[in-house]
């Protein structure tokens, strides 16, 4: 498929397959024209374990509502479309030959991420694209990851938090619960899993200094 070919390209952008900063997918999406500031309202998810199947049950309930939903997460099984699901239908292969065309050819051989420069892609795909409601998986971590740029999601949910990533987020609990936590916005409701204590007080402290309102399993809701 064509779409192979530009991924096995962009593979080759940068030298590591992660590096956590935002600069680069900031200039790519500013370049492609903002795409983030068109997409539908969001979700973001992010969290250690369960993040996949929380956004599989969010489409369940709000698709059984009526509700015209998009997804992305990550990674994917077989096939690099599974990532994107458009109004419920995952990603057609010419469709996504052409948003990943386009974002290489904006970047014009400019080191950035495998993740950064597909996430764009997908927010490309999602702009042009009608829906209700966009379910946003964060890839890796929350502060630095590049599905952060979502500036004002309607909601953001936090799922169970262990050790995780440490040589990218950290060798404590606090600390990875500190990147994860960082998706929480000023005002936006935060829906948080069942935590480690460890990880609670974390969530809760960066909840308290953004004014992020929490619902937390076992205090907010059962």
């Amino acid at each position: 498929m064509k779409s192979d070919a530009i991924l096995e390209r962009l593979l080759k952008l940068h030298p590591k397959k992660i590096d956590l900063a935002l600069d680069r997918i900031l200039a790519l999406l500013e370049a492609l024209g903002r795409p983030q500031d068109n997409l539908p309202p969001v979700v973001h998810v992010a969290g250690t374990n369960g993040k996949g199947s929380t956004i599989a049950f969010l489409r369940a309930i709000l698709e059984t509502a009526n509700y015209t939903v998009h997804t992305y997460t990550s990674p994917h099984l077989v096939h690099f479309n599974e990532r994107i699901r458009l109004a419920g239908e995952l990603i057609e292969e010419e469709e996504l030959s052409d948003v990943l065309y386009l974002c290489e050819y904006v970047n014009h051989g400019r080191p950035i991420t495998y993740f950064e420069i597909t996430t764009a892609a997908a927010f490309c795909a999602f702009s042009q694209t009608p829906a209700d409601i966009l379910l946003l998986e964060c890839g890796l971590g929350g502060q630095f990851d590049a599905t952060t740029v979502i500036d004002h999601p309607i909601a953001t949910a936090i799922t169970p938090i262990s050790m995780d990533h440490m040589q990218f987020l950290g060798n404590t609990l606090s600390a990875i619960a500190f990147e994860k936590a960082s998706i929480q916005r000023p005002g936006v409701p935060s829906i948080i899993a069942s935590q480690a204590e460890e990880a609670a007080i974390v969530i809760k402290e960066f909840a308290d200094r953004v004014g992020a309102p929490l619902t937390r399993h076992g205090i907010e809701w059962k």
